[in-house]
């Protein structure tokens, strides 16, 4: 691939900069805005490219030396923001949703993401999921992918993960082809599961250290979630979001309230509390594993049902409205089909959170097409060291 001089511009959404050579787009990574970098292309996509910065020619301000031993340009995809000060990349990253929101969502907002806790911007991490390399000089060593790459980095002191948290897991040799799910839960305790590889169109799972289910708190509440479910990775992420939805739902005693892509339950507990004994909470959510942790962990709050099913099917089915929906859904986000059927049930107020900016700012954007209009937004920084972020929305309709 060739090798190219450039000027860096704006952020873009993924974690590269804008960049542009003879007119054509070049999104760079490991470069940051008003940089002057000799670029590596990776790929040759027609009207744009793709490259990573090799050498910096004229360097930030806002560059520090990486808080990440292993990330950046052949190393691993772990960490790509590792290399700027924390309050630029939460600004960075302010800048990318507010672009997003913008063009996708028909929104104007302007701001900068948020920090989560105290933790700072390394070892914040508490569930880490590491691949096992099937052949090669790494086979059955554990290790985090290279950017967009099957090859392994079999160094697994990634910035993100606290000390010890994966000890000894680089001195094991593993099946090929398994996964190790790694959680260092809220009682201080170690598990690893293994899972994989799949025979027969199952896959085998494997208790190697600790328990099955991590110990998870919130809010007073305890949860046993299972090492291979869904839990916030950042170990503040949960109380923060969990206050945030409770403030922003605005529920008073007796209302019904839908958590929809609720995981093990921690927004229905926050939600519950507010309705009380003479309201309703439905939570929905298609794993089993999550599902069952919140049956268990709310089996106190007779007012909330728990439902194992795709948020999409439940809605459909639903007879009775709800005066506040919270959705939490995957990076892909909700997308139109539950957006109209939102819409459809005159769902007067909606907390929305999203993991990925696109998603996020497109869903913004449905919603207001039906006629809701964007109370707040706020953008936490849920993922330091990476171009990852969380957004939370408010919306209302009459």
């Amino acid at each position: 691939m060739s090798t190219l001089t450039l000027t860096v511009g704006p952020p873009a959404n993924g974690g590269s900069c804008v960049a542009r050579h003879e007119g054509r787009v070049v999104f760079t990574r490991y470069a940051l805005p008003g940089e002057v970098v000799r670029a590596r292309v990776t790929s040759e996509r027609g009207s744009h490219w793709h490259a990573e910065a090799v050498e910096i020619l004229e360097p930030s301000p806002d560059r520090v030396d990486s808080m990440c031993p292993i990330a950046g340009v052949d190393g691993s995809g772990c960490c790509d923001l590792a290399f700027v000060t924390p309050e630029a990349a939460r600004r960075l990253k302010g800048d990318v949703v507010a672009n997003q929101l913008e063009r996708l969502g028909g929104h104007h907002w302007q701001g900068a993401a948020e920090e989560v806790g105290s933790t700072g911007p390394t070892g914040w991490r508490t569930r880490v999921r590491l691949d096992v390399a099937t052949d090669g000089p790494h086979a059955g060593r554990a290790g985090f992918h290279r950017y967009h790459s099957e090859d392994l980095v079999t160094d697994l002191s990634c910035g993100q993960v606290p000390d010890g948290m994966l000890a000894g897991l680089d001195d094991t040799t593993w099946p090929p082809g398994v996964q190790l799910h790694v959680v260092l839960d809220d009682a201080g305790e170690r598990h690893v599961v293994q899972t994989g590889p799949r025979t027969d169109r199952k896959a085998s799972t494997k208790v190697v250290e600790g328990s099955y289910e991590a110990t998870q708190r919130v809010g007073g509440r305890t949860w046993s979630v299972p090492v291979t479910a869904f839990w916030q990775a950042h170990r503040d992420a949960a109380p923060t979001y969990s206050a945030l939805v409770g403030q922003w739902a605005n529920l008073d005693a007796g209302m019904t309230a839908w958590d929809l892509y609720g995981g093990a339950g921690v927004f229905a507990a926050t939600l519950a509390e507010a309705v009380g004994p003479t309201g309703h909470v439905l939570s929905v959510d298609v794993s089993r594993g999550s599902a069952k942790a919140a049956r268990s962990a709310l089996a106190d709050l007779d007012w909330v049902e728990v439902l194992t099913e795709s948020v999409r099917r439940a809605l459909s089915t639903q007879r009775r409205g709800a005066d506040v929906a919270v959705l939490d859904p995957p990076r892909t986000g909700a997308g139109r089909e539950v957006v109209d059927l939102l819409a459809a049930a005159r769902v007067p107020r909606i907390v929305h959170i999203g993991c990925e900016a696109a998603s996020f700012a497109r869903d913004v954007g449905l919603y207001r097409g039906h006629g809701y209009t964007v109370e707040q937004i706020r953008v936490f920084d849920s993922f330091p060291l990476t171009h990852h972020v969380e957004c939370v929305a408010v919306l209302s309709r009459s």
